[in-house]
């Protein structure tokens, strides 16, 4: 049996840090990933699923018509992740969104951004680390709690921007201590699914593999 195909969409950045944390994620599940990236934008006929991966802020024109004319970050990574999002809705594959893949997911689905959480952050730091220093709170009704196990559990956090206003089809799974939205999902779809935290890099933290494991499962039903 071929392992399933996942796409990992990113920068062209020379130092894709991860993209070789996502890869090595999937390789344990038993999937083969396929680097997706602005220049490398020609999505494969056997894709079985894809992650949007995290990075740079996304253009607050995307979401708020009324925003000041400023240049975006990565106005290119913003088109072609979005075309990358709606080929994948298209073509019903799983979807998972870490982080800046997450905010984007719901975007494309009609959803909004807080574009900085500094004023919404009262109980944790707004300070960005890799070790999981902050605590998610899931809901028990969730696909989540399937996945993770836990109604509680430690999470990693590197963005200063959050789901505001949810898109279409999508509800809360996850909040963080200052009930800020930390997960998202499609509850009638297999796998669609959108993180605040970076499950990548917690290779060591099974719960967290469990995230990876859940997409490539159902990349092969």
């Amino acid at each position: 049996m071929n392992k399933p195909l996942i796409g990992v969409t990113g920068d062209d950045t020379k130092l894709p840090l991860a993209w070789w944390f996502i890869r090595w994620a999937l390789w344990r599940c038993g999937a083969v990933a396929y680097r997706l990236t602005p220049t490398r934008c020609a999505i494969p006929d056997g894709l079985d699923g894809i992650i949007i991966s995290g990075g740079d802020d996304i253009d607050q024109r995307l979401y708020m018509p009324d925003a000041p004319d400023t240049a975006p970050i990565n106005r290119e990574r913003d088109r072609f992740e979005m075309m990358a999002l709606e080929h994948s809705l298209a073509k019903d594959l799983p979807i998972l969104g870490i982080c800046r893949g997450a905010q984007l997911f719901n975007i494309v689905l009609g959803g909004t951004l807080y574009t900085d959480l500094r004023e919404h952050r009262h109980i944790t730091s707004n300070k960005r680390m890799l070790i999981p220093r902050k605590t998610l709170n899931v809901d028990t009704k969730s696909s989540l709690f399937k996945i993770l196990g836990s109604e509680h559990c430690h999470i990693n956090s590197l963005h200063h921007q959050a789901i505001h206003k949810l898109g279409e089809g999508l509800q809360i799974s996850g909040r963080d201590a200052d009930n800020i939205i930390q997960a998202v999902e499609a509850p009638d779809h297999r796998c669609r699914l959108g993180v605040q935290w970076h499950p990548e890099y917690l290779p060591f933290q099974g719960r967290q593999l469990h995230i990876f494991k859940h997409l490539v499962a159902s990349a092969v039903q």
